[in-house]
């Protein structure tokens, strides 16, 4: 398997591989480089949304509260403001927002679904970096490390990044798998969150159709990742991340992430070695 794996990256020209993979049908685990950091890119909103929850279930903010949409946010370096350029996000519907309002359920979803670096920055003003670390903490979730709002240049010049590793993401789509994650209903929020997901082309496409993922990718110009729940009909799920590191422009990206997903699904649901 890991042999396999090494291969494909090699083949696709990966700079880096991680990746860490748990089987609920078997309680089996497999790993490659699970602990090596990655720039987290927006694998990041998969703690940010459990802060988020971790908030709402502590009774510091209600799901339907509402929040002004504004795009102006200051740098954890120099408390210099920046915005969120439109062009370099994903989602435009919390844009075009500007200026009204949005409930903090609304822009949970814009985070992960359509992976809005608008809301997920609304959202880290409103709970607190510090307070979702502390979440993370009170989890006992290792290998993530929020250290800051997306978009902050200031903080990138300065090397102050969002990292992730394979083991930390997984570890966090366990809780919420395991209905750990702050709470069962909190859990299950978050699941019918994750199930919405419109980026689809890493892990989910190397599995069969009738899978269904609950995933959160994350990518920019120098990684790639996807980390999801994988639901095949007949067993257990199954938890998977993949983390990928290239040169500038890598062009073949979200096809590795699905090959290797897709001989991970072998492994797990088909005995391959």
């Amino acid at each position: 398997m890991r042999d396999l794996i090494r291969r494909i990256g090699a083949d696709a020209g990966v700079s880096a591989l991680a990746i860490t993979a748990y089987d609920f049908e078997h309680r089996t685990a497999w790993c490659l480089d699970s602990d090596r950091w990655f720039h987290a890119a927006s694998t990041i909103k998969v703690p940010v949304l459990l802060g988020v929850f971790d908030a709402i279930e502590q009774g510091r903010l209600e799901p339907y509260s509402r929040v002004h949409v504004r795009n102006r946010f200051l740098s954890i370096i120099d408390e210099r403001p920046f915005r969120v350029q439109s062009s370099r996000d994903a989602n435009a519907e919390v844009h075009a927002a500007l200026g009204k309002m949005l409930m903090v359920r609304e822009l949970a979803e814009h985070m992960i679904v359509t992976s809005s670096n608008l809301a997920t920055n609304l959202l880290l003003d409103i709970v607190g970096v510090d307070n979702i670390r502390a979440t993370l903490d009170r989890l006992n979730l290792h290998g993530i490390d929020l250290r800051r709002a997306v978009e902050d240049e200031s903080a990138w010049e300065a090397g102050i990044n969002n990292r992730i590793t394979a083991d930390g993401l997984a570890a966090a789509l366990r809780l919420i798998e395991e209905r750990r994650a702050i709470s069962d209903s909190a859990s299950d929020q978050m699941l019918e969150i994750l199930h919405k997901q419109r980026f689809r082309s890493g892990i989910p496409a190397g599995l069969p159709e009738e899978a269904r993922v609950a995933n959160k990718t994350g990518e920019m110009s120098t990684v790639a990742h996807d980390g999801g729940i994988v639901y095949i009909e007949g067993r257990k799920p199954y938890v998977v991340v993949i983390l990928t590191e290239w040169e500038n422009g890598g062009d073949s990206r979200q096809a590795t992430i699905a090959r290797i997903s897709r001989a991970i699904y072998e492994y797990m649901c088909e005995g391959a070695e």
